[in-house]
């Protein structure tokens, strides 16, 4: 039985990266620390390697209710400690007064100084305009040089202790719909109440991602604990699959975040 056939093609490639580090940690005794993975690459992990007696695994994006995290595995026999994944959290200082910015101009700023996605964590921003951003410690340096400006906003980066981490807000409101199929564009026109008219422009045109990846095919079938984004709607999840209904149609559950 291969093991490929529990996951999606397109997840391959980074199955077989999980399936080097294993061997690395079990065979060579090494110890591996990676970049941010996110939760479903963090699921890919735990299902290929999280029985295995012979490699243990932790998890940390700085705080427990991290949603990105690095993973460090290792031998069994060595002790994780949370200085181990090398994590700096920095607080994005700027005249909240004056000016606001998001999410996305966060996320904007740091990749447009050649930054790269997994070589940061978790951007949080409060209701008080508070925000932080915790990254590899290895690029630390690089982004206090390179980040002045956020959005229309002159910023900056000061590094606070990990404990000063924000707690999230529990943003998911959680729903249930019915769908008859589990095809992508069918899935997003019930999540968002959109007709299945509207909502192909937007995956054709690669405005929709799912587990952080674009995908741009209609009829891509989703599954249970998919994370799914559309530009301008938010996210929403799979969270399960209660049965079918009498004319054959899946109960679906599912959450919602703007």
């Amino acid at each position: 039985m291969s093991i490929y056939q529990h996951f999606r093609e397109e997840e391959r490639p980074f199955v077989d990266q999980v399936l080097e580090w294993q061997e690395d940690v079990k065979f060579k005794h090494f110890d591996r620390l990676t970049d941010f993975l996110d939760p479903r690459q963090q699921e890919i992990v735990r299902t290929i390697i999280g029985h295995d007696e012979d490699v243990s695994l932790s998890f940390s994006g700085g705080s427990r209710y991290a949603e990105r995290c690095r993973l460090r595995l290792t031998p069994p026999y060595l002790e994780t400690l949370e200085e181990d994944f090398q994590l700096t959290l920095f607080s994005i200082d700027y005249p909240t007064k004056f000016v606001t910015i998001e999410h996305r101009d966060i996320l904007g700023a740091f990749m447009n100084v050649g930054i790269k996605r997994e070589k940061f964590g978790d951007i949080l921003i409060n209701e008080d305009g508070i925000s932080q951003i915790i990254v590899a410690t290895e690029i630390s340096e690089y982004v206090e040089m390179n980040i002045q400006k956020v959005g229309k906003a002159t910023v900056r980066l000061n590094r606070i202790p990990l404990t000063e981490h924000i707690i999230p807000k529990n943003e998911w409101t959680e729903e249930v719909t019915t769908a008859s199929s589990m095809r992508l564009d069918v899935i997003l026109a019930k999540m968002y109440k959109l007709s299945r008219s509207k909502v192909t422009p937007f995956i054709e045109k690669g405005l929709v991602k799912v587990n952080w990846k674009v995908v741009d095919r209609v009829d891509f079938t989703l599954e249970v604990g998919d994370y799914i984004s559309v530009r301008g709607f938010g996210r929403s999840k799979v969270i399960g699959i209660d049965g079918m209904t009498k004319k054959e149609k899946y109960r679906l559950r599912y959450g919602r975040k703007q």
